[in-house]
C-alpha cells in the first residue's frame, strides 16, 4: 500500500491567490504588461463587462500589493497612468505561460484564434500551436 503524504497549507500559493485572485486582476496585469495599456479608459475598453468601481478597486489593490505603480500627472483634465513595478515585471513570464496554456487547452472560434495570432505577431511572441 502506498502511503499518502499529508497535505499542508502552502503560504506561497495562498499569498499569490490573495493578490491575483480578483476577477479582473490577471487580465489587468496582462494588458498592462503585454499590451502596454496604461490608462483607466483603455483598460475599461479591454475588459468587457467590468464596472468603473470594480476596475478602480482592483487597480488600487494591485497598487497596494506592489504589482502596479499609479502615476498621477496632476493635470487638468486628469491624466493617470499605471505601470508595472519590479514585482509586476517579474510576473510577466507567468502571464505568458498562462496565455500559452489557455491557447493550447481551450477551444476558440476562428475569429478569436486570428485575433490571438495578430496579437502575438504585434508583440513578437511565438505561436503555441
Amino acid at each position: 500500500m502506498v502511503e499518502r503524504r499529508k497535505v499542508s497549507w502552502c503560504p506561497a500559493i495562498s499569498s499569490l491567490q490573495r493578490v491575483v485572485g480578483g476577477k479582473w486582476k490577471i487580465e489587468i496585469l496582462f494588458y498592462v504588461a503585454l499590451e502596454d495599456v496604461r490608462h483607466f479608459g483603455e483598460l475599461r475598453r479591454c475588459l468587457r463587462g467590468v464596472s468603473e468601481s470594480t476596475l478602480s478597486r482592483q487597480l488600487k489593490e494591485l497598487v497596494a500589493d506592489d504589482f502596479l505603480e499609479r502615476v498621477d500627472y496632476r493635470e487638468v483634465p486628469p491624466r493617470v497612468e499605471y505601470r508595472l513595478t519590479r514585482r509586476g515585471e517579474s510576473f510577466k513570464p507567468l502571464l505568458q505561460a498562462m496565455w500559452d496554456w489557455s491557447e493550447a487547452e481551450f477551444e476558440f472560434s476562428q475569429a478569436e484564434a486570428e485575433q490571438m495570432r495578430e496579437a502575438r505577431e504585434s508583440l513578437g511572441i511565438a505561436q503555441v500551436r
